[in-house]
């Protein structure tokens, strides 16, 4: 499939920003050429007015430029009027959103109060009973004229009131006339935000924002282009507010939001963005920060390549078509390489950082779920035996045909050398596409290319040279390099994350070797986190985990943290854990397994989008959930 780039992206090898209008959001413009925007949400009970306003305070402080407010009831709504001028009175004047889900009198209410309303198409006027029916076009038609007018009264006091909008589809909430004509898909998350957006139009009302957030990365990536695409086909460009929702914490709710948001940015996609961790909010901005502080005066483009077609589809994800070489390629999953050839002595200890630990008293290699792949060695010769998922590769100088390593050669070295493998060579390439390439890579079937890139920004340049390939029906495999010299180690993952997360999603690369020079752990542990937020790999639990807010009704950190501590060895098992019921069902479709707040102090469990356990007291319903897994066959016992 081939697709013209200004279905969505301007420019694919060099960074432009995709032109919205602008949007007012009280004093700060969003879009355009304004500065992409930082923001985020309390997770205070809306009517503890003090507590609010205090974590508003230290949000913005942080470097928050809009803060959002739950208003799950007319109550709430009416609050955020306390909240607003308790800030005023501060001195804040930071604009606030109202976030609506199921109450459309509660929006009506903030509206007025607000600088901003969020609604979810999903469930501001359909009521979600988890049924799929067949409808006629005049049943569907007769659905969007009762969806007007539940909606067209908000539109009008938004209008009056120079209130904006973000209408904000999530994967996990599409309401059942959505799935039941588009399915669980990227486009029925787009369609079920035309229909709103078209409405706003007829009203003439454009104060609008658009959002098409998943926990699934790839998901979120391919809804937000198709959005893109659809509002081009309908001379529509809404800015857009990007995020991945339910991340989750710690290093993997960071990794995985910085692939999600990173792949956008990087197509010049999104206008303001909101970091989802279950932390507290504050801890969000420095993230946001700096995934944002990457586009600060970016390099516009030196070149256009606006008429030129990409050879892969972006609005779905297929693994570009490679040769099996060893086991890398093919149907094989992405490769993870680390470098030791720096090490003037290589001993079993060494391999402990990559996930091979050996004790010397039993004489027996332990493997980690997250050991590498392949291990550059240079110069060296081990002195002792790997275990048998290890293999090394050596500087072609000294490698030879009785080795149980592969070689690695430059482009002049493969030139000059005829010592090579007869099944598996590696060619370090660091410069473009060239015939030169072409030929070399056309007449040697044991090639697997590393394609090397140390500056700021690699992106572009890696997919430009893979697109190459791809046009010249070339499939050698390519794994991706890129050494690291950052002060942070939290930049390190951020960084990585974003250079390698957008390729994964494409589906254009088939192994990764990243290195952080001060901690080779971190480096394995980072592409391994990549690898899996990026759907590719997956070598550890999955939590999709809400960053919590007022509507949620139970302690959402230390749930995630307990429900961790008892799980985090089950491999390849997806956990949902909502705190409310607004994104629970829906976000259950990507997990395995549901651990949802249903009411103070009671929890529901579900298998998939099926509820299993209603109501189970919250103190019993970790206990319930490992009962779960077990009656279905997914527990392990911990090692």
């Amino acid at each position: 499939m081939k697709i013209n780039l200004q279905e969505y992206c301007k420019d694919i090898s060099n960074y432009q920003r995709f032109p919205t209008r602008e949007v007012m959001v009280g004093d700060i413009a969003i879009g355009k050429d304004n500065p992409i925007r930082v923001q985020s949400m309390t997770t205070t009970d809306t009517m503890d007015t003090k507590g609010t306003i205090a974590q508003s305070i230290r949000m913005i402080d942080a470097g928050c430029e809009i803060v959002r407010i739950t208003a799950p009831s007319i109550k709430e709504a009416k609050n955020l009027k306390m909240i607003r001028d308790g800030l005023r009175d501060e001195g804040y004047k930071t604009p606030l959103v109202a976030d609506i889900h199921f109450t459309p009198n509660a929006a009506v209410v903030a509206a007025e109060i607000v600088e901003k309303v969020r609604i979810n198409p999903g469930n501001f006027a359909d009521k979600k009973k988890f049924e799929i029916r067949d409808y006629s076009d005049r049943d569907y038609k007769d659905e969007l004229v009762r969806i007007s007018e539940r909606f067209s009264p908000l539109i009008k006091i938004c209008k009056n009131n120079s209130t904006a909008m973000r209408i904000g589809t999530n994967h996990g909430s599409l309401s059942d006339r959505i799935l039941s004509r588009y399915g669980d898909t990227p486009l029925g998350m787009v369609e079920s935000a035309m229909e709103f957006i078209r409405i706003c139009e007829y009203w003439n009302y454009h104060d609008i924002i658009l959002s098409m957030k998943a926990s699934n990365t790839q998901v979120m990536v391919q809804a937000y282009r198709l959005l893109i695409n659809k509002m081009n086909e309908e001379g529509m460009n809404y800015p857009l507010h990007l995020g991945v929702t339910e991340a989750g914490d710690g290093e993997d709710g960071r990794i995985k939001s910085a692939v999600g948001i990173g792949a956008l940015l990087e197509d010049g996609l999104g206008d303001t963005i909101r970091v989802s961790l279950t932390e507290e909010p504050e801890y969000e901005i420095p993230v946001a920060k700096f995934l944002v502080d990457r586009y600060h005066n970016r390099n516009k483009s030196k070149k256009s390549l606006n008429k030129t077609n990409i050879p892969y589809d972006p609005y779905f994800h297929i693994r570009r078509s490679t040769s099996t070489i060893h086991n890398i390629g093919g149907k094989n999953v992405p490769r993870v390489f680390s470098d030791l050839s720096n090490l003037n002595n290589i001993t079993p200890n060494s391999l402990a950082a990559l996930g091979y630990l050996y004790s010397e008293e039993e004489d027996k290699w332990h493997i980690s779920d997250q050991a590498v792949d392949y291990i550059l060695i240079g110069k060296n010769n081990l002195g002792f035996e790997l275990p048998g998922l290890a293999t090394t590769i050596q500087h072609h100088s000294i490698w030879h045909k009785e080795s149980a390593s592969f070689p690695i050669f430059t482009m002049n070295s493969y030139k000059n050398s005829s010592n090579r493998s007869d099944i598996l060579n590696f060619i370090l390439i660091q410069e473009e596409f060239s015939e030169e390439i072409k030929s070399i890579l056309k007449n040697d079937d044991s090639l697997v290319i590393i394609l090397n890139n140390n500056e700021k920004h690699i992106i572009m340049n890696h997919r430009s040279f893979i697109i190459e390939l791809i046009n010249n029906r070339l499939q050698t495999p390519v794994i991706i390099q890129k050494n690291y010299e950052l002060d942070l180690a939290s930049d390190f993952q951020l960084d990585c994350a974003i250079d390698l997360g957008s390729l994964m999603i494409d589906g254009l690369v088939d192994g990764i070797n990243v290195q952080y020079s001060p901690d080779i752990s971190l480096s394995n542990q980072t592409s391994f986190g990549v690898l899996q937020a990026s759907r590719l790999r997956i070598s550890k639990t999955e939590y999709i985990s809400c960053p919590s807010c007022g509507r949620t009704l139970f302690d959402l950190q230390s749930t995630t943290n307990e429900i961790r501590s008892v799980t985090d060895h089950l491999k390849g098992v997806k956990i949902g854990i909502m705190g409310c019921i607004v994104n629970g069902p829906g976000e259950m479709a990507d997990a395995d397994y549901g651990y949802v707040g249903t009411g103070v102090g009671k929890i529901s469990l579900y298998k998939g989008q099926e509820v299993v356990k209603k109501n189970i007291p919250t103190q019993e319903a970790v206990n319930a959930l490992i009962n779960l897994i077990k009656d279905n066959g997914d527990w392990i016992d911990p090692r």
